[in-house]
């Protein structure tokens, strides 16, 4: 449903959010290093947030990224929002294109009329979900944030 992209981010924030104290920064080569993902694309997932105002960003030898914000007032779909955008809510779970350009053709659709209320509930938890609660989810257990 949402992309690697946005997958990378959303792992990104959560160990900016377990891992920095004090809005201490944290190099993307650390962060690439840990979380087993591309630095130069990670790099450019980092300064997207940064841009939108979810993550500070220092650039040079001391520099690195952390969270902007508390990470309990940032959600999955704060994240997805910025990333992949919304439509991923609205579109098609199963691509079907049958009510694509009208919304009037959605009582035609047989697979909107049983997903609608799921999408709604989805939309839902990913707006309640928030970074803090993975991140003192993962503090708790004790886990390492391989995720």
């Amino acid at each position: 449903m949402i992309s690697n992209t946005c997958k990378y981010a959303v792992r990104a924030v959560i160990y900016l959010a377990v891992n920095s104290k004090d809005k201490e920064k944290i190099g993307i080569k650390k962060i690439s290093e840990e979380l087993d993902l591309p630095g130069p694309f990670l790099g450019k997932i980092m300064q997207t947030l940064a841009k939108n105002k979810m993550l500070n960003s220092i650039k040079g030898p001391h520099g690195g990224f952390s969270l902007a914000k508390d990470p309990h007032k940032i959600s999955l779909y704060d994240i997805v929002e910025i990333i992949d955008g919304t439509d991923v809510f609205n579109e098609c779970l199963i691509g079907v294109k049958i009510c694509e350009n009208n919304p009037a053709d959605e009582v035609h659709c047989p697979f909107y009329k049983r997903s609608h209320a799921v999408r709604h509930q989805l939309v839902k938890v990913f707006r309640e979900q928030s970074i803090g609660d993975f991140a003192d989810g993962i503090n708790a257990a004790g886990v390492d944030l391989r995720i």
